[in-house]
């Protein structure tokens, strides 16, 4: 009988890879460090976390094992979702890991703005003292946020603004109603109601339908002088759409975790603007992120084994998320 082998992309501490061990005790793990020889790739049945080296010579095996990835992210764009599909292959996410650094993290960029702390950065580096007549601010209190894409980081950003209070709106396919939300809009509704906020917060996975949804239709019709926010997916924005909105002060401010293309280019209008607020693609970084990955993998990893079916974060390969 071949060998059956479950790869995982990190290299996780021996605790955890003990635990994954004791639940699949008839396969061999093999990682990185451990490189497989070309009949080994084709043995390997799951794929714990993506590693495209390793996955895409397998996919392109004509005969091959692979049934099941486990995705180390929540977004899964950089992965051929059509191909996956065709080839019936099992894919989940993290889906809800990254929900509380996300959210302080646009709590920061919003702070930074709304308090004056990102103009006495820029003082201080300059070693000067700015009159307080020249610092920009306004306080959360009482804004209107409109967050896109209210799943699980959505909704822990609602909690976390609410008690600040913002008033806070959700969009989604359906519009349904959310908890922490006060009110949710459909895509089709949302057109009529969006020069209302004064904050729009995106955390849209990437997909066909939101490549460039925030273009310069989108950007004309929000409310003169919000502020933008963008953790989701970088290709998700128009970036010069974005510059000629932010130069026209249509937008009176952005906080950018996310680029259509990362690194962001040097020579990018983005980085000498006083009112765009950059971080290098960080809002998700999580503490303790072996610990968190290590009970999704085990929690799948048991169902898997038990039934060929995920019980966590199974993704929909035809919607991408």
């Amino acid at each position: 009988m071949s060998t059956k082998i479950i790869y995982t992309a990190i290299i996780l501490r021996p605790e955890y890879q003990e635990r994954l061990q004791k639940l699949a005790p008839a396969y061999e793990f093999r990682h990185p460090e451990n490189p497989l020889s070309e009949v080994e790739l084709s043995q390997v049945e799951i794929m714990l976390g993506w590693d495209p080296e390793v996955g895409n010579q397998i996919l392109a095996l004509e005969n091959h094992s692979l049934k099941w990835i486990q995705a180390n992210s929540a977004g899964v764009d950089y992965l051929d979702l059509t191909e996956l599909r065709k080839q019936g292959i099992l894919l989940s996410n993290m889906s809800g890991i990254h929900a509380i650094p996300i959210a302080e993290s646009v709590l920061a960029m919003l702070l930074a703005r709304y308090r004056g702390i990102q103009a006495s950065i820029r003082s201080q580096e300059k070693n000067e003292w700015l009159a307080f007549e020249h610092v920009p601010y306004d306080e959360l209190n009482g804004k209107k946020m409109l967050i896109i894409g209210p799943g699980k980081i959505g909704q822990r950003l609602a909690l976390i603004v609410q008690g600040l209070g913002v008033n806070v709106s959700g969009m989604s396919r359906s519009g349904r109603q959310l908890e922490h939300f006060d009110v949710g809009y459909s895509q089709e509704t949302l057109q009529h109601y969006l020069g209302d906020f004064d904050i729009i917060v995106n955390i849209l996975p990437l997909t066909n339908e939101t490549h460039h949804y925030y273009n310069e239709t989108f950007f004309n019709q929000v409310k003169p002088g919000a502020s933008f926010i963008n953790v989701g997916r970088g290709p998700s924005v128009d970036t010069n759409a974005l510059i000629r909105a932010l130069e026209s002060q249509q937008l009176s401010f952005a906080g950018l975790d996310v680029f259509e293309e990362e690194p962001l280019a040097d020579d990018s209008p983005l980085w000498q603007m006083e009112n765009v607020l950059i971080t290098p693609h960080i809002s998700g970084l999580v503490r303790h992120f072996q610990k968190l990955v290590s009970e999704i993998y085990s929690e799948n990893l048991k169902s898997y084994l038990a039934t060929q079916d995920l019980a966590r974060n199974q993704v929909d390969l035809t919607s991408g998320y």
